[in-house]
């Protein structure tokens, strides 16, 4: 049974506790917000771990937290060849979502947040106009809150978009499946002729392994994730890792966990109810097409929902809501806009995903994508490589160019 008589009220509740959830619940709690946290307990989503050079400034992320630091990268064609690209100037960290997650959530609350282990059931609203929120606790007991203001963090299936939200079309979703593997010494090899790196990130361009997206082998240190992401119905996602583990000498490594999730690949066209609710993170489809690279971009839209929501607390006005999309979509729309056209050309069969390794020879496109992406965003500087670029890219889509 609820006690209404002892319902808690907060100014704001944050119902997911991932990357996107807990940035905004430490955001606000820094600001003197009364703000709850509400996470369900054993979740992790499945995820390659890659976190940019911003996003450790950015988020001051501690050394300890980085669990790999990547060098290079290498594309693998359909017909087996590697194309390396090596980082000319700094790394790419890896982060264990396990602990990484945990961390931030730790971090929120010494900042000030509450947190709450619960699931997240229905969302309502009082007489007086409060969003009322009921969530079952780890006894399996009904908990009422009330808030002013709702965040939801909870995921590309979010429950609080669709009670809250409900014009909103969720966003098309690539899914994902990978397994955390034990990674030993005999495991990492003398040099990069073998299969497997620990400081080198595999990404596997086949259809047999994904017919419409990619594969992945990625070093966490002593573990790693091998991974694949699919929107085609019936194509089996654990086959496809079975086999990648079994192409890169990997099927014996001991499997410490396995995680599967939909990952959104287009943001959502609003995120707020203009009154009292907004989504974040992958609850508003902000996660990089054809990278599906979705850290950095959640705790960027984490930052900018929890200012959006402060300033409509401060001031009264809901309006204010609106402000963390239009500047999500100002600061990383092209980036996506680009992205998206890169992965409807170059996914689509073995033929072009062919053409599209190949295209990751040219050291022009290997500075401008590793610029782009450390620092998340186009690289304005030398035009003439942007115009080298265009017209290989080019040729290669339409087949003039040898592979």
């Amino acid at each position: 049974m609820i006690d209404l008589n002892t319902t808690e009220v907060f100014d704001v509740v944050v119902v997911g506790g991932g990357p996107s959830g807990a940035t905004a619940a430490c955001d606000l709690a820094q600001k003197g917000v009364n703000v709850l946290m509400l996470d369900r307990a054993g979740r992790i989503k499945p995820c390659g771990g890659a976190i940019p050079p911003r996003a450790i400034a950015d988020f001051d992320i501690p050394d300890h937290m980085i669990c790999a630091r990547i060098r290079s990268a290498r594309m693998i064609a359909p017909s087996g060849k590697g194309v390396d690209m090596p980082i000319e100037n700094g790394f790419v960290g890896m982060v264990n979502r396990e602990t990484f997650d945990e961390w931030l959530r730790v971090r929120a609350t010494e900042t000030g947040a509450v947190r709450r282990t619960g699931t997240f059931k229905t969302l309502s609203r009082d007489p007086e106009g409060l969003s009322t929120i009921m969530y079952l606790n780890e006894d399996g007991d009904e908990v009422q809150i009330k808030t002013k203001f709702v965040i939801g963090a909870d995921g590309a299936r979010s429950k609080v978009a669709k009670q809250g939200l409900p014009n909103q079309k969720t966003p098309k979703s690539v899914f994902a499946y990978h397994e955390i593997v034990e990674i030993g010494d005999d495991i990492i090899p003398a040099n990069d002729n073998g299969h497997y790196n620990e400081t080198r990130c595999d990404v596997y361009y086949q259809g047999k392994l994904s017919p419409d997206f990619y594969a992945w082998v990625f070093p966490h240190g002593n573990t790693a994730s091998i991974g694949v992401g699919s929107a085609k119905k019936g194509f089996s996602l654990r086959n496809a890792v079975a086999d990648l583990r079994g192409a890169t000498d990997l099927q014996d490594a001991k499997l410490v966990r396995h995680e599967g999730a939909p990952i959104p690949m287009k943001p959502m066209k609003r995120w707020d109810n203009g009154r009292d609710i907004i989504v974040t993170g992958d609850a508003a489809g902000v996660v990089a097409p054809a990278s599906g690279e979705g850290i950095y971009y959640a705790m960027a839209c984490g930052r900018m929902v929890a200012d959006s929501v402060h300033q409509a607390l401060m001031t009264g006005e809901a309006k204010h809501l609106a402000s963390a999309r239009r500047l999500f979509m100002k600061e990383h729309g092209k980036v996506f806009w680009v992205l998206g056209i890169l992965q409807y050309f170059w996914y689509g069969g073995d033929r072009r995903r062919e053409r599209f390794v190949k295209i990751c020879e040219d050291k022009d496109v290997q500075r401008l994508t590793w610029e782009s992406y450390m620092h998340k965003k186009l690289v304005r500087k030398e035009p003439m490589a942007h115009i080298r670029v265009f017209f290989k890219d080019l040729g290669h889509l339409l087949g003039l160019a040898r592979t």
